[in-house]
């Protein structure tokens, strides 16, 4: 009997001792209560947005977001889903919370960054970010055969330089006619290019805007090499081949000039059709045309396949079309790839 009344007895503090837990913690308690609510609704919202059911993730992240607005992803998605609906003030918002709740989510950094300078002009705001996303150290993981987080930490840097580069680019051309201003932010752009191509040494976007930046300053040596580099990471891309094509012509190089106005226009042609760019490219290329004829230099149509190649690279004819074998195709774009006037600027060096 008197172990039943202290058991009793026991039961009634333990209780007595909870509900004064409870008393005094109230606002934890609720907390953690809004807290398992809100990870329903994320839930919910999560299936939305896998669904693509943007206004059905809208409505659970919010009021998810109103009971529990530490949630940096919710805030992530909710930014993404923001920039779908073009409402860049909104997904900027929504980016700023995710990397205040998680400082060190450099994804919202990044595309706070690149929404703010490509839609909103904000273009201070976004380098800040990617200042941030440079100087952010995080720890290095590698585990053999299972994780290494190195590559995609360095690959976060490079990006950001060069997003970084970007957004100095497009602040040098909103300065107006002042070219003091405009030199300055090409510097700025092209050191970051710089870092970038340290980094992401395969990518062309990195090489060619690198090169672009030295062709604006008017550092044409490094230009037309940067030029050719890109060209061997992405020959059938034109933009490259028609800015060295360009740059020749102004340093009066013209037949080099021609060989890369033919290259752009045939990936123009082959991927853009008939297109004001394309004629663009025609009209520059019929100028300098007409220009190695005045100064007599004929021999700038020369095939660059000799006939021996020529002879053992056939094509097939289907469905009423010729169409080029493997062999022609290795060869043109082993063409394409070639910079015929990479020695120029490595003897003005």
């Amino acid at each position: 009997m008197v172990k039943i009344k202290l058991y009793k007895l026991l039961s009634f503090i333990i209780l007595l001792a909870m509900a004064a837990i409870v008393f005094f913690n109230q606002a934890w308690f609720s907390k953690q209560y809004d807290k398992m609510c809100s990870m329903y609704y994320i839930y919910k919202g999560d299936k939305a947005f896998k669904k693509l059911k943007l206004q059905k993730a809208i409505d659970y992240y919010s009021t998810a977001l109103k009971l529990f607005p530490e949630h940096y992803s919710a805030w992530f998605n909710l930014g993404n889903i923001y920039v779908v609906y073009e409402d860049y003030y909104s997904a900027v918002d929504a980016y700023e919370q995710a990397f205040h709740y998680n400082p060190k989510m450099m994804i919202a950094r990044m595309n706070y960054g690149i929404v703010s300078a490509e839609k909103l002009g904000d273009f201070d705001g976004a380098i800040e970010q990617y200042n941030e996303i440079i100087k952010t150290k995080r720890h290095l993981i590698s585990i053999p055969f299972v994780y290494n987080n190195r590559r995609s930490y360095k690959a976060n840097k490079g990006i950001a330089y060069y997003n970084m580069g970007v957004a100095y680019r497009q602040k040098s051309l909103y300065s107006g006619d002042d070219w003091r201003l405009q030199r300055q932010y090409l510097e700025k752009a092209k050191e970051a290019y710089k870092n970038a191509v340290k980094v992401l040494k395969k990518d062309y976007d990195a090489r060619y805007n690198l090169a672009l930046a030295y062709h604006l300053l008017g550092d044409y040596n490094n230009a037309g090499l940067t030029y050719c580099k890109a060209i061997q990471i992405a020959p059938m891309n034109y933009e490259a081949h028609y800015n060295l094509a360009i740059l020749l012509r102004h340093l009066k190089y013209y037949t080099e000039a021609l060989d890369e106005l033919e290259k752009a226009t045939m990936l123009i042609t082959d991927s853009q059709g008939n297109s004001a760019r394309q004629r663009y490219v025609f009209d520059v290329m019929n100028e300098v045309t007409r220009t190695i004829l005045y100064d007599e230099e004929k021999d700038h149509m020369v095939d660059k396949l000799d006939n021996e190649r020529v002879e053992n690279l056939h094509v097939t004819y289907i469905n009423g079309k010729l169409v080029a074998s493997e062999a022609l195709d290795k060869a043109i774009l082993k063409n394409l790839r070639v910079c015929g006037s990479r020695e120029i600027f490595l003897d003005r060096d």
